[in-house]
């Protein structure tokens, strides 16, 4: 059993922090009151655990450091991550988001005031932490790459290409991020051996890629993705969405997500293949 207790200054990041883990596929739960600490760790997840607990707990937050101690106490491996960061930084990104923060009450009527009485609260917590990040000078981008190379798994696969054939006649894929046009080649629907089959089938399959256009238009498109994905994934996106258009979606552009869910494997990232329209009429 492991676990990677997360907290640290309201704005410093935590939200970013664990979209980040869920995404190098940690099992996360948000606001976890303290008590629940222990239970919650010995969960049999399939996955390493991340929480995040901070002063959302309100009056339960001092206790934080007794669960960490429980946690000793039943032998089960923990990390304790401190996200802190500067007050006019702070200040700043609650401008910007015109978030409430979870302390202001009568007693802390500003913003201003809230925060310093979340950092006199946070002081022990953070001085017990086994790691301090302080994302003062980090932007969003910036400290999900940080998040991922600090606590990336073996076999992280940094980001998924997912490969979508459709049909135009059933609209384009709403998700896309690239969409490519296949209609432009020969087409196996007029060929009466090949119509009631698939691009999954080999015989049509071998029918598409038979001519030299389409040899050169996967060529194009395997060299597009493979010279844009380092500005994907430098940009901090964790999924990449093309979408291969033919009329119906269920011959050239199923051939060609299956031609090139085979050779994108080669740049090592995961590849998902999914035909939309291959089972619909046509």
């Amino acid at each position: 059993m492991s676990v990677l207790v997360v907290s640290g200054i309201s704005g410093a990041g935590k939200s970013v922090f664990l979209k980040t883990l869920e995404d190098i596929e940690f099992y996360c739960i948000d606001n976890l009151p303290p008590a629940l600490l222990v239970a919650v760790s010995k969960l049999n997840v399939n996955k390493k655990l991340a929480v995040v607990i901070d002063v959302r707990s309100n009056e339960l937050y001092d206790t934080l450091l007794n669960e960490i101690d429980n946690l000793k106490s039943e032998n089960i491996d923990y990390t304790l991550v401190f996200l802190d960061c500067d007050k006019d930084t702070i200040l700043s990104r609650y401008k910007y988001t015109r978030r409430s923060h979870p302390l202001i009450s009568e007693k802390y009527p500003t913003l201003e005031s809230a925060l310093d009485y979340e950092y006199e609260l946070c002081k022990k917590v953070k001085n017990e932490a086994d790691i301090v990040i302080d994302t003062s000078h980090f932007s969003p981008v910036q400290l999900r790459g940080y998040i991922i190379e600090s606590f990336k798994q073996d076999g992280y696969k940094s980001l998924t290409i997912k490969l979508i054939s459709f049909g135009y006649k059933n609209g384009l894929p709403m998700e896309a991020d690239l969409v490519y046009d296949v209609r432009c080649l020969p087409n196996p629907f007029y060929i009466a051996e090949l119509k009631m089959n698939s691009g999954l089938d080999d015989n049509v399959y071998d029918y598409v890629f038979s001519f030299d256009q389409s040899k050169v238009f996967a060529e194009k498109i395997y060299d597009f993705i493979k010279y844009s994905l380092p500005y994907y994934v430098e940009e901090g996106k964790n999924e990449l969405v093309v979408a291969i258009g033919c009329t119906s979606g269920r011959h050239r552009s199923v051939a060609f997500v299956k031609h090139l869910g085979s050779i994108l494997k080669d740049l090592n990232h995961r590849i998902i293949t999914f035909h939309r329209d291959v089972e619909k009429d046509f």
